[in-house]
């Protein structure tokens, strides 16, 4: 049987335009996916509607063509016109459908918390400069969805292993790094965690090539993955992060 071809995406927030971060991260994404065979799709995740611009996205493709990035056409063609299926915004039944599948399999709760009320509740077992883990204060509450009411999915105490082709073989237990795993916020915006998770999968991404910040988030998304019912997870290269002289990521 002829192997899959690797398929990456290139997927910045247009919320501003390309900086030298964004560079650095499209070589590695090229870079990789070239090296294996793959193509590279291009994703607009503007999941955060109050920043997103559409001025942006058309900026964005348009520095991608000029620095010799070269996308798959099918998604840019589809980016050029509207709706996309390569652009959240328009794909709000898609995300409502993989909600409604988590909350069949009762996974899904409604939950009113904001950071300091979860803050409040850590108390003493908050730790300066770690991540906010939930500690499941909306668990049995019963909130029904509406106006200033989240939905996370629970999440079970098991760890997630996958083999970075660049750091090696990390293991990591989203329950305990993050806890319930938020996946609509309070303004009834998904969040980038869900998001993500569910387009790569639609979208047949099989290779995530990204910075070293958001390593700490792949466990969490393939847990959520196989809770969608992805089989076969991606393969992952996380890179280096570009900085400045005081050590400060640059974007």
């Amino acid at each position: 049987m002829r192997p899959e071809r690797l398929t990456s995406r290139f997927a910045p927030s247009p919320t501003g335009v390309l900086h030298l971060g964004h560079v650095a991260h499209a070589l590695w994404t090229w870079g990789v996916a070239g090296a294996l065979g793959g193509r590279v799709l291009v994703r607009m995740e503007d999941h955060d509607r109050g920043r997103s611009r559409p001025e942006y996205e058309r900026q964005i493709l348009d520095d991608l063509e000029w620095l010799g990035f070269a996308p798959e056409p099918e998604s840019v063609r589809s980016l050029w016109g509207r709706p996309s299926p390569w652009r959240q915004s328009d794909c709000e039944d898609v995300y409502l459908a993989a909600a409604a599948r988590l909350r069949d399999a009762g996974l899904v709760y409604g939950c009113d918390c904001t950071r300091s009320t979860i803050a409040r509740e850590l108390g003493d077992g908050l730790v300066e400069g770690e991540e906010l883990r939930y500690p499941g204060t909306c668990r049995s509450r019963g909130l029904e969805p509406g106006p200033g009411v989240g939905l996370r999915v629970r999440l079970d105490p098991a760890a997630e292993e996958f083999d970075d082709l660049r750091l090696g073989v990390q293991s990591q237990r989203p329950s305990e790094q993050c806890g319930d795993l938020l996946i609509r916020d309070r303004s009834g915006n998904w969040t980038y965690q869900f998001a993500v998770t569910v387009d790569d999968f639609r979208h047949g991404v099989n290779l995530v090539v990204r910075g070293e910040d958001l390593l700490s988030s792949t466990g969490r998304q393939l847990a959520l993955a196989h809770l969608l019912g992805r089989a076969v997870p991606p393969r992952y290269v996380h890179h280096p992060i570009l900085r400045n002289e005081a050590g400060m990521k640059l974007g």
